[in-house]
């Protein structure tokens, strides 16, 4: 899939989001939901090549632990995604201070 046809498909699910007002809010949280998912396969790397590589992202907030399945385990699905993205990863995210 293209970047153009995934960004066209959240879009269109995205505007039927009774929490999400106008374009400008769908594509701050899809930019950001894209740079968690590529963000994470790049922190896999550094985790490899890095002794003591530490992350800026809490391991709760991390891609592969509530989007990714791995090892068999339960991710987020339906209302409690939903409740865990509006509530808890995008408000945490902003309030993280990067120093």
């Amino acid at each position: 899939m293209s970047i153009t046809s995934f960004v066209k498909r959240i879009q269109d699910i995205t505007r039927n989001d009774a929490g999400v007002n106008g374009d400008a809010q769908r594509i701050e949280q899809m930019s950001l939901l894209l740079f968690l998912k590529i963000y994470d396969s790049r922190e896999m790397v550094w985790e490899l090549e890095e002794d003591e590589y530490e992350s800026i992202i809490p391991e709760e907030l991390k891609w592969r632990n509530w989007a990714h399945a791995q090892n068999g385990e339960r991710v987020l699905t339906g209302d409690e995604l939903l409740d865990f993205v509006n509530n808890k990863l995008f408000k945490e995210l902003k309030e993280l201070e990067i120093t």
